[in-house]
C-alpha cells in the first residue's frame, strides 16, 4: 500500500475510533461492551455525511484562479535583451463577501497582468463529472507579501460565502477539508487532521501556519482549510517535503484569525498597516532566569526596548517579565510576537509584567511599522522598469520608497529592484539589488527618465561610469557599453 493509502486508511480508523466513542459516552471504559456493527456503520456514515456536507457547502464558495503575469528573466541568452517573460498560472480562493470579495495567496496574482476567476454554479444535472463554472474578470484590492495573502474582487453579487473560523480554538488532531484545484483539477477535496496549530516555518518569523496533513497540491494554494461547521480555519499557502519525497508533503495554511485581519485591511485600506510597539520579546529559560536574578524561569523576557518606541514611552523597560497580553498567558517569545502582529495601527494592548517580582500592568499603543518595500511594488508590471543595458528593474526613487529606506544621502535616483547577473561586464564594483543609481557619466539621475536618457547617448565601446548609492556610502561602477 502507498503513503497516502496507508495515511487514509488510518484517518478513517481514527476517525471511526472517534465516532464509536462518542456513541456512548456514559459507559465506562473498562467495561465498554463492544459496538454492534449497525451501529458502527451507522457512527461512520454520520461521519461521512458530515465531511460530504462540509465538502458541498463549502465548495460552492471556493474558486479557481487563472493569471496572465510578466516575470524577470532567470538568466538571458546570449545575444538577447528579453528580460521579461510571459507566464500563465493558477491557484485557488475563497469567496468571503456575497459582492464578489475573494481571498487568496499572494503569489497566486502577484505582477498578473489579467486575472480570470471561476465561480462554481449551482448543479442542475445528475452528472457524475459535475458542471464548470462562469469565469469572470478579476482584480486585485490588495498584497500582503509578508502573509502571502491577498484580496482580488469580481463583478459579482449575491455569492455563496465563507465565514471566518477563530484558529486560536483549533486544536491538534482536529478533522479538516482542503478545497482547491490542486493541479488544476477543479473543485476538489481532500481530508485531513490538524497536525500543529502554529507552526513557526522561519525563526526570526512573527508569522506562523496551521499544519495540517489534508492531500494539497500546486493549485491549491490560496484556498481555504475548512473545520466540519463549514468554517476557514486557515487558507492553504505552502507545502513542505523532502526532496523527492512524493506524496509526503506537510501542508502548511496561514491562520484564519491573520487571514481575517489581513483581508479586513486589504479591503478597506489596500494594504495591512502592521502595527509594532519596539521591543524584542525572548523566551525565558530556567538558565536565562537563573543569570538575570528572575524568581520566574518560564515565559517572555524583553531582552530590548527601543528607545523612543511606543514601548518605551509607556515605560517598558529590558528585563521586564511579560506575562500576559490581553490577558492571555505569554508562555514564550513567539507567542508574544505572534500577538502582537495580528495589531493594527492605533490598537492599544495591556500588557501584565514583572519588574524585580512585583506585577505591573503597561498599557502600550501600537505605531505604524516601515512597510517592506517588496509589498509596494508587488503589482508593478516589470516591463516599465526594464533597463535592458544594464540588465535591471528600477523604480523611481520617491517619498513613499526613500521612506521605507535607510536614510539616503541622495533622496533621487533609480532603485534597482532586481538584476539579471551577467548583463554587464564591469570593471570597477558591480551592480547589487538595492542600489541606486545617482549619476550617468556626471549626467544626475532623478529618475527612470533620466536613467533610459543617459544611457541612449552611450556609444558601443563607450566608457561608462554609474555613481551608485548602496548602504548610505558612495561608490563607482563602470562597465564599457556592448
Amino acid at each position: 500500500m502507498n503513503t497516502e493509502g496507508m495515511r487514509t486508511t488510518n484517518l478513517t480508523a481514527a476517525v471511526l475510533a472517534i465516532a464509536l466513542a462518542s456513541a456512548a459516552p456514559g459507559m465506562a471504559r473498562a467495561q465498554a461492551p463492544a459496538a454492534k456493527p449497525a451501529a458502527s456503520a451507522d457512527a461512520a456514515l454520520a461521519v461521512s455525511s458530515a465531511i460530504e456536507a462540509t465538502a458541498s457547502t463549502a465548495g460552492a464558495a471556493v474558486v479557481e484562479i487563472f493569471t496572465m503575469s510578466y516575470a524577470p528573466t532567470e538568466g538571458r541568452v546570449a545575444g538577447t535583451t528579453d528580460l521579461v517573460r510571459t507566464q500563465r498560472a493558477t491557484g485557488s480562493g475563497a469567496i468571503v463577501d456575497a459582492s464578489g470579495f475573494i481571498v487568496t495567496n499572494a503569489h497566486v496574482v502577484r505582477g498578473a497582468q489579467r486575472i480570470r476567476v471561476e465561480v462554481p454554479t449551482v448543479p442542475t444535472g445528475g452528472s457524475i463529472l459535475g458542471a464548470r463554472g462562469r469565469l469572470l474578470d478579476g482584480r486585485i484590492v490588495g498584497m500582503d507579501l509578508e502573509t502571502d495573502l491577498a484580496v482580488i474582487k469580481v463583478e459579482a453579487t449575491g455569492l455563496p460565502t465563507l465565514a471566518f473560523g477563530d484558529s486560536d480554538d483549533l486544536r491538534a488532531g482536529q478533522i479538516v477539508v482542503a478545497l482547491g484545484s490542486p493541479l488544476g483539477f477543479y473543485n476538489s477535496v481532500s481530508m485531513g487532521v490538524v497536525s500543529a496549530v502554529a507552526r513557526q516555518l522561519e525563526p526570526e518569523s512573527p508569522m506562523v501556519y496551521v499544519q495540517s496533513d489534508a492531500a494539497i497540491s500546486s493549485g491549491s494554494s490560496g484556498g481555504p482549510l475548512v473545520d466540519l461547521r463549514g468554517r476557514i480555519i486557515g487558507i492553504n499557502t505552502l507545502v513542505a517535503s523532502r526532496e523527492g519525497a512524493a506524496g509526503e508533503g506537510l501542508g502548511f495554511a496561514a491562520p484564519s484569525n491573520i487571514v481575517r485581519a489581513v483581508y479586513e485591511q486589504l479591503r478597506q485600506h489596500g494594504r495591512v498597516r502592521r502595527g509594532d510597539i519596539g521591543v524584542r520579546p525572548q523566551t525565558l529559560t530556567p538558565v536565562l532566569a537563573t543569570g538575570l536574578g528572575l524568581a520566574r524561569d518560564h515565559g517572555v523576557v524583553l531582552a530590548d526596548v527601543l528607545p523612543g518606541g511606543p514601548a518605551a514611552q509607556a515605560g517598558l523597560r529590558p528585563g521586564d517579565v511579560v506575562v500576559a497580553l490581553d490577558g492571555k498567558p505569554m508562555e514564550n517569545g513567539r507567542q508574544l510576537q505572534v500577538g502582537l502582529y495580528r495589531r493594527a495601527v492605533g490598537d492599544v494592548v495591556a500588557l501584565d509584567i514583572l519588574r524585580e517580582g512585583q506585577p505591573q500592568s503597561v498599557r502600550v499603543t501600537m505605531s505604524g511599522r516601515r512597510d517592506s518595500l517588496t509589498d509596494l511594488s508587488a503589482g508593478a508590471d516589470p516591463r516599465d522598469h526594464v533597463v535592458a543595458r544594464l540588465g535591471i528593474l528600477g523604480v523611481d526613487i520617491n517619498p513613499p520608497i526613500a521612506r521605507m529606506l535607510p536614510p539616503l544621502r541622495i533622496v533621487a535616483g533609480v532603485l534597482i529592484a532586481s538584476i539579471t547577473p551577467g548583463v554587464l561586464d564591469t570593471r570597477d564594483g558591480e551592480l547589487r539589488a538595492g542600489d541606486v543609481i545617482h549619476v550617468v557619466n556626471r549626467q544626475p539621475v532623478a529618475g527612470m527618465s533620466d536613467l533610459r536618457a543617459a544611457l541612449a547617448a552611450v556609444k558601443t565601446g563607450d566608457p561608462v561610469v554609474l555613481h551608485v548609492e548602496r548602504g548610505g556610502e558612495l561608490l563607482y561602477v563602470t562597465f564599457v557599453a556592448d
